[in-house]
């Protein structure tokens, strides 16, 4: 039996669009389905999640659909495309538990909450586009689209992807609304694709061209509602030293301080596992215990211990 206690989930945006797929809805749907199915087994078992997403392939889509209509449909700016994958995503997710709910004879209200995020204009990110989105390209497509000004990041053992700022989140205009569907039982989807990003000027919020990394905003949301546990799902079955090369190796579980240090040492890449650690750095720092990383197939192992990586505040080894 698990905790009762409230523990906020992060599906990665990768989970959705596998490697060398088209997208297709109905790919999206099965892997959305399978995503939902262990949470829904958890929450038979007396936990509460709060559950949140990346976009980052279907965001890309969405981009990239835009600016192949833009001679015949007015192309819209990207933090609405984030928007668009926010809904899109949230209405799949909240569909699929609800089926695999009511499979299980349990009777909770799913919300979808559409949610902002505050960030700083000033942040250099603007200047140093780092976050993936969309497809992989091969080497020839992505000098193509260099010379059409993109900016594109080779990808170890996968591929060439887009890259767009990536400002840190500040705050979540909508925790207020989150955290009362959490006291009163309903099981929230928010800040999806890491939130909206919006500025303030002149007291007044605007809508700015970036997409937050939902690891980051996720961390920010735990801390938030003062969760105790937070989990990441990804494509990975966790966290590894030397990914990409013949000498990488899996780490079980792992302490804060050698988390930092291996973050220093360059083992977790930008755009990939290096927000992922950063996000368990600043949750655990905030208070937080425990930070899950692993596969959504072994998200009830990896609760109770046996498959993903457990990251703490102290570990004795």
């Amino acid at each position: 039996m698990v905790s009762e206690s409230p523990v906020l989930i992060a599906l990665g945006g990768n989970a959705l669009i596998l490697q060398g797929e088209r997208g297709y809805i109905e790919e999206q749907f099965k892997h959305t389905d399978a995503c939902m199915k262990p949470i829904a087994g958890l929450i038979s078992q007396g936990l509460h999640p709060v559950i949140t997403h990346g976009n980052g392939p279907i965001v890309g889509n969405i981009l990239l659909r835009n600016e192949c209509a833009r001679d015949y449909i007015p192309p819209m700016p990207l933090y609405i495309c984030v928007a668009d994958s926010q809904g899109g995503i949230g209405a799949m997710m909240a569909e699929s538990l609800n089926n695999e709910l009511k499979k299980a004879g349990i009777h909770k209200t799913v919300s979808v909450i559409i949610t902002h995020v505050l960030v700083d204009k000033n942040d250099a990110a603007f200047i140093e586009p780092t976050k993936p989105i969309g497809p992989y390209y091969s080497e020839n497509d992505a000098q193509m689209y260099m010379k059409k000004g993109w900016h594109m990041l080779e990808i170890k053992g996968r591929g060439w992807r887009r890259v767009v700022p990536s400002p840190k989140p500040e705050r979540i205009v909508e925790i207020d609304a989150i955290k009362t569907a959490l006291e009163k039982g309903i099981i929230p989807i928010a800040s999806g694709g890491g939130g909206i990003p919006v500025i303030e000027e002149n007291g007044m919020l605007k809508g700015v061209d970036a997409v937050i990394d939902k690891d980051l905003s996720a961390s920010l949301l735990a801390c938030n509602l003062s969760l105790k546990k937070f989990v990441i799902l990804t494509d990975v079955d966790g966290v590894y030293l030397n990914w990409g090369t013949e000498a990488r190796q899996k780490i079980n579980k792992l302490g804060i301080k050698e988390a930092r240090r291996y973050l220093l040492e360059g083992h977790f890449l930008p755009g990939s596992m290096g927000p992922k650690i950063e996000a368990a750095i600043g949750f655990l720092e905030s208070g937080g215990e425990e930070v899950i990383i692993s596969r959504p197939e072994d998200l009830l192992d990896a609760i109770e211990g046996r498959a993903g990586t457990g990251i703490m505040r102290s570990w004795n080894k």
